[in-house]
């Protein structure tokens, strides 16, 4: 009987520490598959030119920093997709507040999004993960 116990408890520490150690490492598997800071940042600079190009969109970017907002979006796609940053940026909805964006615009920005990442050969599999991980923000982003 005793041979059982500390066999069970051997079995239950191995489980609790492995837990512990899974719950403490955030998954950064979509982060890799990006190809890591690097990755991120390349979407990210691929994807500013798109957006200016596009007539749908490009308006709601004329007073924007771009070298922040492509800053803060690498941060915030890095943190998202499970990388080792932290976004410094605002809260969504504060940032987008009266810029009155449409789901027509929401998806515009989307389409870019997908055309760069296209460019940088991610795979679809890891494009709607990222789309995935994103899709809630438009509660906080579109108003009209």
């Amino acid at each position: 009987m005793q041979q059982i116990t500390k066999l069970f408890l051997g079995f239950f520490l191995v489980f609790f520490v492995q837990t512990i150690f899974a719950q403490e490492q955030p998954n950064d598997t979509l982060f890799r598959t990006l190809g890591g800071a690097q990755g991120v940042e390349k979407i990210v600079n691929d994807f500013v030119p798109l957006v200016l190009a596009d007539k749908r969109i490009s308006t709601d970017f004329k007073d924007t920093n771009l070298k922040r907002f492509a800053m803060l979006l690498s941060e915030q796609i890095c943190m998202l997709s499970g990388g080792p940053c932290v976004y410094t940026g605002d809260h969504m909805q504060l940032v987008h507040q009266g810029m009155r964006i449409n789901n027509a615009k929401f998806n515009a920005l989307v389409e870019q999004l997908q055309a760069a990442m296209d460019k940088n050969k991610v795979s679809p599999a890891a494009q709607n993960k990222l789309l995935a991980i994103l899709a809630p923000m438009q509660r906080d982003i579109v108003t009209q």
